[in-house]
């Protein structure tokens, strides 16, 4: 569950959340190797974020970025069909004084995020629900020491990609035409491709030329 970047083009950024007490001394096993890793230059840089046990779940929670982090967490799970919770976990309390219930979120002792440049690759741990096979902190930090980046569980599901787009110009709003991949209007003439995130981007100049006719037929 690994693959080889090229060191040369790719900035490697492992990010560590951990409860306070884990930054204090003695220092946690895995925040010395996460160290090693960035002193040997098998990750470009760490970044250490310390997060309380538990925050509480409203908009005006004091720890607003760590709600809004662990939001980006689930959404990036939910993209790829796992699931980040456990370690995160939701419950309720309700205060024996005013009766008022409110919803709180409980935090893991340490979460990682690696990014390769500014993309969002791999937070760990995190679980397939469906064959219970979970990418652990341990094995991912294990893989980052070798110099590789950790694959984590699940895929982006590409087959909607285009199904998502919905097919429209993103120069005029016109209709694309769709001829084996490369997309045209039929109002404006622009030309280009898809990319796997779902966007539509124009086709160099320089290739647009060569093709004479233009790809769409008006009927």
């Amino acid at each position: 569950m690994s693959e080889t970047r090229d060191s040369e083009t790719t900035a490697l950024t492992a990010v560590c959340h951990v409860r306070a007490p884990l930054l204090l001394e003695p220092i946690d096993e895995q925040i010395e190797t996460l160290q090693a890793c960035e002193s040997e230059g098998a990750i470009d840089e760490l970044l250490l974020r310390s997060w309380p046990q538990e925050v509480a779940l409203s908009d005006e929670s004091p720890y607003q970025e760590v709600i809004d982090t662990y939001e980006r967490f689930a959404q990036w799970a939910d993209d790829r069909s796992v699931s980040v919770q456990p370690p995160f976990r939701e419950r309720s309390t309700t205060s024996q004084v005013t009766g008022k219930t409110r919803d709180r979120l409980v935090t893991p002792l340490l979460c990682l995020e690696v990014y390769a440049d500014d993309e969002l690759v791999g937070v760990f741990p995190h679980t397939d629900e469906r064959t219970e096979e979970t990418y652990t902190t341990d094995e991912a930090i294990a893989t980052l020491r070798t110099g590789e980046v950790p694959e984590p569980l699940g895929s982006i599901a590409r087959e909607d990609t285009r199904a998502s787009a919905a097919n429209t110009c993103p120069d005029c709003g016109g209709t694309l035409v769709d001829g084996q991949g490369l997309f045209a209007c039929s109002d404006c003439g622009w030309i280009g491709t898809i990319t796997e995130t779902g966007r539509y981007e124009p086709q160099p100049a320089e290739l647009t030329n060569e093709r004479d006719p233009s790809p769409v037929a008006t009927r």
